[in-house]
């Protein structure tokens, strides 16, 4: 754990008195984004935070707010912590005792409409895009390969679940279950490993909330369960599971311990997918709106170093992440990935520029349209479950992420000379929702603001009023 020293902190302090005589200055040039929001940016309302997170190098922009002194600009004096679990993780930012936290994007939307823990948690931050993938143990592979389409001696991708199927098949036969981990109920792997088999005619299992079956196996051709991001690795190789899907640096970590192989990204399944957002609770966020935008105002900073000149911070990002504190891996395996390639079977080293996407593509902006999509994947597996109406969708999107809050950071950035107008969106005219959006697996196109349509699209799922 990371901990702010007693030196450190009058170090800090001293800093800020002297910030603070340029208080009256800071606020005229402000004044282009009117009273209102001017008023909004004044000092932070709370100065010390601790940040919860879980080890993986999506939490990137938290560490480089944190080392890159982002955070201390802002008047912020912040401690990082790593914690168990994403369950632990939530409860903590819902019982107070984080701040907020690096979270599944759907960790906000699953609290907030009640699916496990019932608590208001808003978004303002979208922390990346991609840097998932899924794996399989070598046994799988040995099984799957024959059936996989090759190029030069090598597998083509996209991967595509169909070459699955015959495996799970043979399973079924031998009255062997099928067995694979994602993270957490609510988690983008648990829908992108339910989205990758059921575009291969594997089916992942639905949930039954109202009649008490929250483990999402009913039906369910393979049978997905809960694994802490960082145990992955060695619950394959113990043969718990037979694969899964996590985000890095796990997979990679398979590819070095010569245990398993990565078959497909959430890259390949749905092109440039948001991941991970940072969280706190509505009423945290109501009662220190001021702390709350100066938060965002560090990780938007961060997320542009991580993507500046086209990544070329990224070989000092791993550095920072390899610290035990943060992610606690080899700076090799975290490079693997995170500085613009991707191994599969061993020695198939890709480039990848975009696996981990911080900045580029509007990726820290929250957009509706992502929100609802994670609903409807909540609402085609049972989580939801009964039939919404296109409004409600809409509505818990407006309700949870936040673009008002993160344009306010984004336009005072901006106003300080240490962003660009270009740098975001038009906010003048952004209405939250992407343009219908192509690259899927499947082919299927997916409009945020026709959620019933989407639904009705898939021949494995729950659509229309169809209840279990």
């Amino acid at each position: 754990m990371k901990t702010t020293t007693l030196m450190s902190k009058l170090k800090r302090r001293a800093r800020q008195l002297s910030l603070s005589t340029l208080a009256a200055t800071f606020s005229l040039s402000l004044l282009s984004l009117g009273s209102a929001q001017a008023e909004k940016l004044a000092w932070p309302e709370k100065e010390e935070l601790k940040f919860g997170f879980i080890k993986l190098t999506d939490m990137a922009p938290l560490a480089v707010a944190y080392e890159k002194g982002y955070f201390e600009e802002e008047g912020l004096y912040v401690t990082l912590e790593a914690q168990a679990n994403w369950k632990v993780l939530l409860d903590r930012v819902i019982d107070g005792q984080l701040d907020g936290a690096h979270m599944l994007a759907g960790q906000p939307l699953g609290a907030t409409i009640g699916f496990g823990t019932q608590a208001h948690i808003i978004t303002a931050f979208s922390m990346d895009l991609n840097g998932n993938a899924i794996t399989v143990s070598n046994d799988i592979w040995a099984q799957m390969k024959p059936h996989v389409p090759m190029e030069n001696g090598k597998p083509v991708h996209p991967i595509k679940a169909d070459v699955l199927k015959s495996v799970i098949d043979d399973f079924k036969s031998k009255g062997k279950p099928f067995k694979m981990g994602m993270v957490f109920p609510v988690s983008t792997h648990n829908y992108e490993l339910r989205y990758w088999l059921a575009a291969g005619g594997i089916h992942p299992g639905f949930y039954a909330p109202d009649k008490g079956d929250t483990s999402g196996q009913i039906n369910a051709d393979a049978l997905l369960s809960v694994t802490p991001p960082p145990q992955m690795p060695a619950t394959m190789e113990a043969g718990t599971i037979n694969g899964y899907c996590v985000g890095e640096p796990w997979n990679q970590q398979a590819v070095f311990k010569g245990i398993g192989v990565p078959v497909v990204t959430d890259y390949e399944i749905w092109k440039d997918n948001p991941e991970k957002v940072f969280g706190v609770s509505k009423e945290w966020a109501d009662k220190y709106p001021n702390t709350h935008i100066r938060v965002v105002k560090a990780m938007i900073r961060a997320a542009m170093w991580l993507d500046a000149n086209n990544n070329a911070n990224r070989p000092e990002a791993v550095k920072i992440l390899a610290k035990s504190q943060y992610v606690g891996a080899d700076e090799e395996v975290i490079a693997n990935s995170m500085t613009g390639t991707f191994e599969y079977e061993k020695g198939d080293i890709r480039e990848v520029p975009d696996f981990n996407v911080f900045f580029r593509h509007n990726a820290t902006y929250p957009y509706y349209s992502d929100a609802i999509w994670y609903l409807t994947q909540m609402r085609r597996w049972g989580q939801i479950s009964q039939q919404k109406p296109d409004s409600w969708y809409k509505d818990i999107a407006k309700k949870v992420y936040r673009p008002d809050i993160y344009a306010q950071a984004a336009m005072a950035l901006v106003t300080e000379g240490k962003a660009k107008a270009s740098d975001f969106p038009e906010f003048s005219n952004e209405t939250g929702f992407k343009a219908p959006q192509t690259h899927f697996i499947d082919n299927i196109v997916y409009d945020g603001s026709q959620p019933n349509a989407y639904l009705e699209k898939f021949s494995i799922g729950l659509k229309g009023d169809i209840q279990l």
